[in-house]
């Protein structure tokens, strides 16, 4: 069937839908990293989109006007779109009022490393007085292979609705609003309904409709951040063996790569960090009944990465008697998230180890953060967590120790321009690594 097919056939069903909504879609999690870009970009081509979100700090502060993190181009829309065609609430009525609903709620793992669906559970549990028989639930959220259906089940259980439809995000965080015109987006529906509702909705938006199956869908999501997991434990390992070996790993990897197509795709070493790559890669795991090993030995190369640095470090150093300084803080550059962020947990094992460590962050917000100035002038070893594009023109005093994995910051008594010959390539990778 093919997406036009399924446009004129979702318009169809809709003109014979008896119930009378006030939005075209309701977004549950909609003040969340996935389902705010997205109503903004629906609200900004004429939708009427509803926010329900229950954190009442971020209600009040969108419904002035205001992003609650940060995202490349979303400021100008919400404020062009606020009280037109997009309205914010805590009150969960707007579901009802809306003629298809999108769940875009965190979907994390236990203390265990598996998948913890009782979020998804509960939202639906809660909100199943709102759900009317003709409505379309698009799940957006990343789920564990077989949970679309279990909620099919659910709400199929309570007298619901079985139109379900699964269209995983799969931007980069914090460029969702520039990377939704222009990835493909997968679709996958439950019933012909569910999967012409979908169709229909993501169409004026994206380049390209792929239709899938449910189980499609789900797999495929897990794979690409599993693989993206597995990419960046080969390069940390191979740092480490470089490292080992009393090499420089950017150097090794500049040459490896200049005009060899077959080894472009190695990215730079750096923290693995944020609320997907790991958690996905667990989840994955768990669905093959933990017999992942590929996966598995990316968890222990990348989580072991802040203890490889420190371990060196202690190798050349009293760490009870240095002051450490960690520059960026947010789980990837340029961004302000710091969920999951491997900066914190390298900070853990420095105190451990007795060392003082000071903070900084371009765009992180934390009154116990300095400026980066101030971190360069009061530290012995600085060490790069995030290579965040502010860190490009910094040059470290003589006499600091740089730890700089990403290859973004000049060495002390070089100059920018020095450094950007030596390593031509490596800041502009190094920036879109996650």
């Amino acid at each position: 069937m093919s997406p036009e097919t399924l446009t004129r056939r979702a318009a169809s069903a809709r003109r014979v839908r008896p119930a009378k909504t006030d939005f075209d879609l309701a977004i549950i999690g909609g003040l969340g990293h996935v389902g705010l870009p997205m109503g903004l970009v629906f609200a900004n081509q004429g939708l009427r989109v509803a926010l329900y979100d229950t954190h009442a700090e971020k209600v009040a502060l969108v419904k002035r006007g205001t992003m609650p993190f940060l995202e490349h181009g979303a400021q100008p829309i919400l404020e062009a779109v606020l009280g037109r065609t997009l309205e914010v609430s805590s009150s969960s009525d707007v579901i009802s009022r809306a003629r298809l609903v999108m769940l875009a709620v965190g979907t994390p793992v236990d203390d265990y490393m598996n998948p913890n669906l009782r979020a998804i559970v509960e939202v639906f549990s809660q909100l199943s007085p709102h759900l009317r028989p003709d409505h379309t639930i698009i799940i957006r959220s990343t789920v564990y292979p077989g949970t679309c259906r279990r909620v099919q089940q659910l709400l199929a259980g309570s007298g619901g609705t079985p139109h379900i439809a699964y269209c995983p995000e799969r931007i980069v965080q914090g460029h969702a609003i520039k990377e939704l015109s222009e990835l493909p987006q997968l679709v996958a529906g439950l019933s012909d309904q569910a999967l012409a509702d979908a169709t229909a909705l993501f169409a004026p938006i994206a380049p390209k409709i792929i239709p899938v199956s449910v189980e499609e869908a789900e797999l495929a999501k897990l794979f690409a951040n599993a693989w993206r997991y597995i990419q960046f434990a080969v390069s940390n390992q191979f740092y480490m063996i470089a490292r080992r070996f009393g090499m420089d790993f950017n150097r090794v990897r500049e040459v490896l790569t200049d005009g060899y197509g077959r080894a472009a795709t190695l990215p730079t070493a750096g923290f693995a960090a944020g609320p997907c790559l790991l958690k996905d890669t667990m989840q994955l795991a768990a669905f093959n009944t933990h017999n992942f090993l590929l996966g598995h030995a990316a968890m222990m190369v990348n989580e072991g990465l802040p203890h490889f640095l420190v371990e060196a470090l202690r190798q050349r150093r009293d760490l009870s008697r240095t002051t450490v300084g960690i520059l960026g803080m947010a789980f990837k550059a340029d961004i302000d998230d710091i969920r999951d962020s491997l900066s914190y947990k390298l900070g853990k094992i420095l105190r451990f180890h007795g060392a003082t460590v000071l903070y900084s962050d371009e765009h992180a917000k934390d009154p116990s953060f300095i400026s980066k100035e101030k971190l360069l002038a009061s530290s012995q070893v600085v060490i790069v967590g995030v290579p965040h594009s502010a860190y490009r023109n910094l040059a470290v005093p003589d006499g600091v120790e740089l730890i700089d994995l990403w290859g973004v910051m000049q060495p002390s008594g070089t100059s920018h321009a020095d450094h950007l010959a030596e390593h031509p390539r490596q800041a502009s990778r190094g920036l879109g690594r996650r």
